[in-house]
């Protein structure tokens, strides 16, 4: 293994995700065993402009492997898209001594990356992470698991009151482009319906699914809806078109939001954060670069960040024909 690498700097972007601590303590101890320096850069791009720069080590990072969030922080950065803030940034870290970068983020900040390299030369590796699972070139990203988990414990207790008063409960989850997690969740936490923005149910098939449950004596139903979905302009515009038709029921909307981010990462996500470090840390010592490192087929794979950009995900054909299964 070619060590020609002294230094790497790694950094979260984006919106944060649990395992991003996971993933960032990974590549340090990873660097600590190749008996490589790691730095870690505050505040993503804005941070790498300022220089909000910070050494770490294997004891650095003790005790986060179990956190949410990033302690790195993370922040949006309109400078860096300029090549004037990219310049700044390229600067700081060639004085830090810093020779590498590894990305941890989604496509938005794979983007930024790519476009670093592009204009100095910067070895880059993109970790994915977010909880949406929308990244190509990865069955799982980092928080998608620990997502999943959230909702499907809180549509468990919304089912406890929706049964004890008869009512229809729409759960609005995270997913404006992408809905893996409202069918995964819906199916896990036993929905009677599912809405998802790659599937155009429509408002009468719906209708008709909440017409059929309550014939088939059903006496309350949750009806999981990614945020992205269209069925209606919003979810409470869904709720009141719902109760227009169906006067008899009491409908009641709750939105999960960032609720759906937070919290201690799962074991999953732990592992996964885990072994992609440690692929993307040596990646880059083999002198690879402009690569995302995921899962697939639960083998550590690398993908071109650019494909991993564009690529689109698709949604599990099966899962939908077995969430209409599940639903009767």
């Amino acid at each position: 293994m070619s060590k020609t690498i002294k230094k790497i700097g790694v950094l979260t972007s984006g919106g944060d995700s649990p395992g991003m601590n996971a993933a960032i303590r990974s590549v340090v101890r990873t660097c600590a065993f190749h008996n490589i320096g790691c730095v870690g850069i505050y505040r993503g791009y804005q941070g790498m402009i300022e220089g909000d720069f910070k050494e770490l080590g294997p004891r650095s990072v003790n005790n986060i492997i179990n956190k949410g969030g990033t302690f790195l922080k993370s922040a949006r950065s309109q400078e860096f898209r300029t090549p004037e803030g990219r310049k700044k940034a390229y600067d700081n870290l060639v004085k830090e001594g810093v020779e590498a970068l590894i990305v941890i983020g989604g496509d938005g900040s794979f983007t930024g990356g790519l476009l670093f390299n592009t204009e100095f030369g910067f070895p880059v590796i993109g970790i994915p992470g977010t909880i949406d699972n929308d990244i190509y070139g990865t069955s799982h990203t980092l928080g998608y698991d620990t997502a999943l988990n959230t909702v499907v414990d809180v549509i468990d207790k919304i089912r406890d009151t929706a049964s004890s008063h008869n009512r229809l409960f729409l759960i609005e989850v995270m997913g404006r482009d992408a809905g893996h997690i409202a069918l995964n969740a819906g199916i896990g936490a036993g929905a009677e319906e599912i809405l998802i923005p790659e599937e155009d149910l429509g408002l009468e098939r719906l209708l008709e699914s909440l017409k059929k449950s309550k014939t088939t004596g059903k006496t309350s139903s949750i009806v999981v809806i990614a945020e992205g979905d269209k069925t209606g302009k919003n979810v409470f515009e869904l709720k009141d078109y719902v109760e227009s038709n169906f006067p008899e029921y009491d409908v009641r909307v709750s939105v999960l939001g960032h609720m759906q981010r937070g919290g201690a990462p799962s074991c999953f996500d732990r592992v996964l954060a885990s072994r992609l470090g440690v692929k993307a840390v040596e990646s880059i010592l083999e002198g690879k670069s402009n690569l995302m490192v995921g899962l697939l087929n639960n083998k550590v794979e690398l993908t071109p960040l650019e494909q991993a950009i564009k690529g689109h995900t698709e949604i599990d054909r099966e899962l939908l024909r077995v969430s209409d299964i599940m639903s009767i």
